[in-house]
């Protein structure tokens, strides 16, 4: 690290300052603070474990029906037990991170508003509008923040796991299918775009799954009407 960045530290704080910037451009600059660091985090570690998806042998190797009719020692039929695998094709790893996104925006969600402020937040009535129609529009909101609850315990953790695992165990299944054409050249020459395209998921998906980390915060942390109107 120098006080001048110049080469790689320069390029770095660049793609950094981009990614703060694209935060606070969603957030405001506290949450931005707080959820910022995760969500790069959460983007480093999937980016690399999906990269893992393209080694050679990875989810190809292992155990699994001996293939009698090649002539090659301990061929198999299909790697059925591999001994790697990328580690975001396997559920228990999305399903863990889906779950310290949960803990952690929740956690952010009761800093920013309070107790009484994110119950506010969900079920309160989010329009200034006289004392008659406020009984209506009252209830229209509590069932409003009921399916928003429902989003926010179930649908979001579950879409941010199973999209993250779906896609990249879809790739690995496509490439491992591909590479196990015959002859051998084959499959290594049908595989080639599947590894270019693969290349692409990887990085995209790691890219979606840290902004939807920020865009659902951004949902929990943002001003009320209230507050707005000051």
């Amino acid at each position: 690290m120098k006080e001048v960045p110049s080469g790689a530290q320069n390029v770095m704080e660049t793609v950094i300052e981009g990614w703060r910037n694209l935060a606070e451009s969603v957030l405001e600059p506290k949450v931005a603070r707080w959820v910022f660091p995760y969500a790069a985090t959460f983007f480093i570690f999937i980016l690399i474990s999906n990269l893992m998806d393209l080694l050679p042998g990875m989810g190809s190797i292992g155990y699994g029906i001996p293939d009698k009719s090649s002539s090659l020692p301990f061929a198999i039929q299909h790697a059925e037990t591999p001994f790697f695998r990328p580690p975001t094709t396997d559920a228990n790893l999305t399903v863990a991170m889906a779950a310290i996104y949960f803990v952690m925006s929740t956690f952010w969600a009761l800093r920013y508003n309070g107790p009484i402020g994110l119950v506010k937040h969900i079920f309160g009535v989010k329009l200034k509008t006289s004392k008659w129609f406020f009984p209506p529009l009252l209830l229209l909101f509590i069932f409003i923040g009921l399916t928003e609850m429902i989003s926010i315990v179930i649908v979001r953790p579950v879409a941010l796991a199973m999209r993250l695992y779906g896609n990249i165990f879809g790739g690995e299944s496509l490439l491992t299918m591909t590479l196990t054409h015959k002859p051998l050249i084959l499959g290594i020459l049908s595989s080639l775009p599947f590894y270019f395209f693969e290349l692409l998921v990887c990085f995209l998906q790691a890219f979606v799954f840290a902004m939807l980390t920020i865009a659902f915060v951004g949902t929990l942390c943002t001003p009320s009407v209230e507050e707005n109107g000051h």
